[in-house]
């Protein structure tokens, strides 16, 4: 599973019934909160909506898992690619250059303007992988 599957509830570790329902169930109590928090959140003056778009169901807020996970992919993302304290320094998805020159990365973070790539691209080779190909 990916992390957005994992957010969304789509799929979760399989591999450990306990770790899996120790996930969901801190999963259910992060949403639960953000849901709350959206509810008390009177200042759009939309709360009826808000209740009616994330209803409880079951107590997954899927539909809100879903919208969070579109709004925070990108900052997931790169807070997971950035690795100031070096914890990532032989991960074998991140790419060995940003120019296809000889030295590493200099910026694991992200690639600098000056290589020539995008200064967004993340030095990696992929950000999602389809559940069918995993």
């Amino acid at each position: 599973a990916d992390i957005g599957d994992i957010v969304r509830g789509r799929d979760l570790y399989r591999r450990d019934k306990e770790k899996r329902e120790k996930l969901e169930d801190n999963l259910k109590t992060i949403f639960k909160n953000i849901y709350e928090e959206l509810k008390k959140d009177r200042r759009n003056g939309k709360n009826g909506e808000i209740e009616t778009r994330y209803k409880d169901d079951g107590g997954n807020f899927f539909k809100l898992r879903e919208d969070w996970w579109t709004a925070n992919r990108h900052t997931v993302w790169e807070a997971i690619t950035c690795d100031d304290d070096d914890k990532l320094a032989n991960a074998s998805y991140f790419h060995a250059t940003c120019n296809g020159g000889k030295s590493s990365t200099p910026n694991k973070c992200r690639c600098p303007k000056s290589s020539g790539a995008n200064a967004d691209q993340v030095p990696t080779y992929f950000d999602y992988v389809p559940q069918y190909l995993r």
